[in-house]
Formats: C-alpha cells, structure tokens, sequence
C-alpha cells in the first residue's frame, strides 16, 4: 500500500520531470502554431494550452489546486520556450522533431501525472489513468486546436507509451523502490517506447469487427 505524501512534496527528480514535460510539450505546441505559419499570440497560445492542458485536467479531477495557477514559473517556461522557438530558425525543427518532442514529454509528465496522483491519496490503478491523461490531453488539444487527426486516432504507440511510463512508476513504487529511481526507469521506458514507434512505424493493429454484410 502505497502512503500519500504531503502536498507537493515531489522532490527533486519529480519536480525536474514536471517543469521538463511541460516545457516539451510547449515546444510541441508552438511548433505545430510554426507549421501553421501563425502569429507570436497564437504561437504562445498553443505551447500554453498545450504544455498545461493535461496537467489541468489531472489537478481538476484528483482535487489539487490547478498547477500553473499558483506557481506562476510554469508560466514562465512556457513563455521561455515559446519566445526560443519563435526566433530560432526554422530548419531546426523539421522533420519529426514535433513527435520526438512529444516522446520527450510523454515519458516525464506520465510519470509525473501518476505520482502527483498517488500523492493525492488516489489508488494506483486510477493513478496510472492520472498519469495517460497528464501525458494525452496536452496533445490532443493543440491536434484538435491545429485542426490535424488527433495522435489518439493513429495506429502508431501513443497512449500505450504514456501508460508504459505511469503504470510502471506506480507498480515500482507499489514494491518500493524509491521515487527517484522509478521515476527514472519510467520515464526513459516511456521514451524508449515512443521513440521505437517513430523510428520503425510500430503501431497496434486496429478493430477489425464484422462487415456490414455479415
């Protein structure tokens, strides 16, 4: 059984895996504004709602206090991140860096999302919930936002890497290994698994249900 700790008590390696997903995630918002060709508002606008949205949604549904709205240097990341990437070339980030941006993200905030809940008092299995959502939401708003599918909607491993990482936090803290260390191996695990997908297209296989004919 897993003791809930005090209130934001996260330590060092959870705290940089917070400020470190949430500025990911902003980059990856703010570059989906760049391949829109969008003003310095929007750009910002989207690495806000992106870096926060899963985060936001987490804290609304254990009970804490919205993360960013009473640590102020949340904010200051994101518009940090946001102002590099907007006077940075834009060459530097083509490609696949929006999706090896999101794998960064996705491995730190499931974990940090998971941990945050367990310290909330929620039991693992929801924990690990707390964790994908933390991960996923971010994303899809600024997919939906950019008016692109959803990476929900893809084959490719998303979600199953975000619950890789929360889900292995929680059950190395469940055997009590110390935070620092299963926030670690989760986190890379989350990543290792992300980035797989990128390289070599690994997807699930999709729904394959009867035909309308029978």
């Amino acid at each position: 059984m897993i003791t809930p700790l005090p209130a934001f008590d996260f330590g060092t390696i959870l705290g940089a895996l917070d400020m470190f997903g949430i500025a990911v995630f902003a980059a990856s918002g703010a570059l989906a504004a760049a391949a829109k060709r969008q003003t310095f508002v929007t750009f910002t606008f989207f690495a806000l709602v992106t870096g926060v949205g899963g985060g936001t949604v987490r804290d609304l549904l254990i009970g804490a206090p919205v993360f960013w709205i009473v640590n102020s240097s949340v904010l200051v990341v994101v518009l940090t991140v946001s102002g590099l990437l907007w006077v940075t070339p834009q060459r530097w980030w083509q490609g696949k860096m929006l999706d090896w941006f999101d794998a960064a993200g996705l491995g730190a905030y499931g974990v940090f999302g998971a941990a945050k809940a367990l310290q909330y008092g929620v039991d693992p299995l929801p924990a690990v919930m707390m964790g994908v959502i933390t991960a996923c939401v971010g994303g899809i708003i600024r997919d939906v936002l950019a008016g692109e599918p959803s990476i929900i909607l893809r084959p490719e491993l998303y979600v199953t890497a975000a619950a890789l990482a929360s889900g292995l936090y929680v059950g190395l803290r469940m055997i009590e290994v110390d935070r620092p260390v299963a926030a670690i191996i989760a986190a890379v695990a989350g990543f290792v698994l992300r980035g797989m997908a990128i390289r070599y297209n690994i997807g699930l296989p999709g729904y394959r249900g009867r035909s309308p004919d029978g």
